[in-house]
């Protein structure tokens, strides 16, 4: 039975605060309301498999060494944005929990291949009506 997906929680991972960057006002020089967070894969609590699956994820935001880095600053509050920053790890890490389904490779029934069959020899019949006419 597969585990149960746990949200990812502040005490697992490591979180800086930074200016953010791009207009603001006033308060951009002096406030450090953005917030940059990683979290390290392969020492998490995350089960094998799921690492597995996290670290294959062709996603920008992963490392060479394993390590999830998010930057968030749409908020203008530092808990604003280390609770955005936190949702979307979440959100990453859930994209990976559920095992993939497998495909069973089947066969086309044999009535799909007849409708297949008859009908390109429609349509060729059909194509073949729009050429020259012949003299018999």
């Amino acid at each position: 039975m597969p585990e149960r997906m746990r949200p990812i929680e502040l005490h697992e991972v490591q979180w800086t605060a930074m200016r953010a960057q791009g207009a603001g006002g006033q308060n951009v020089n002096k406030v450090s309301s953005a917030v940059h967070l990683r979290f390290d894969v392969r020492a998490s609590r995350l089960p094998e498999a799921v690492q597995q699956r996290l670290l294959a994820l062709r996603d920008g935001r992963i490392t060479n060494e394993g390590v999830v880095v998010i930057k968030a600053q749409q908020h203008r509050t530092q808990e604003q944005n280390l609770r955005a920053a936190l949702q979307r790890l979440n959100v990453l890490v859930a994209a990976a929990y559920p095992e993939p389904i497998l495909r069973r490779a089947t066969r086309p029934t044999l009535g799909s291949q007849r409708r297949r069959l008859e009908s390109k020899s429609r349509h060729g019949a059909t194509k073949a009506l729009r050429g020259r006419p012949r003299d018999d």
